[in-house]
């Protein structure tokens, strides 16, 4: 019953801001995290970000630390990730996740592209 669907992907140039959104249902019952993660061509998928719906406790990986925000709207039920001082190497498709806290991240969206030019 978990769902997300990703979407505020497209084309900005370096040094520019765009704002992802995960629009999540069927997380009510549980403690949840939400993360954001990326996956560039030929490499791995990596978490950027994650937050605990609960407890609003969020974590940055340190390649995006104070240039990317995870937060989340309880009324529109999204999460968002606002990225700023953009880079050519945040080029990715960025996915968002959600699992019980503790238990890892087992539901996923269906990505959405970000590319940032020089």
């Amino acid at each position: 019953q978990v769902h997300l669907v990703e979407s505020g992907g497209g084309l900005v140039q370096a040094g520019g801001s765009l704002r992802l959104s995960c629009a999540v249902s069927g997380v009510s019952f549980g403690d949840y995290s939400v993360a954001w993660a990326r996956q560039a061509p030929g490499k791995e998928r990596k978490s950027v970000a994650s937050l605990r719906l609960n407890s609003g406790i969020t974590y940055y990986a340190d390649s995006v630390k104070d240039r990317f925000n995870i937060f989340k709207d309880n009324d529109k039920n999204t999460v968002y990730l606002l990225m700023t001082s953009l880079k050519p190497e945040d080029t990715a498709v960025y996915f968002c996740a959600a699992g019980v806290h503790g238990e890892g991240y087992d539901h996923w969206g269906q990505g959405t592209q970000v590319t940032v030019s020089s």
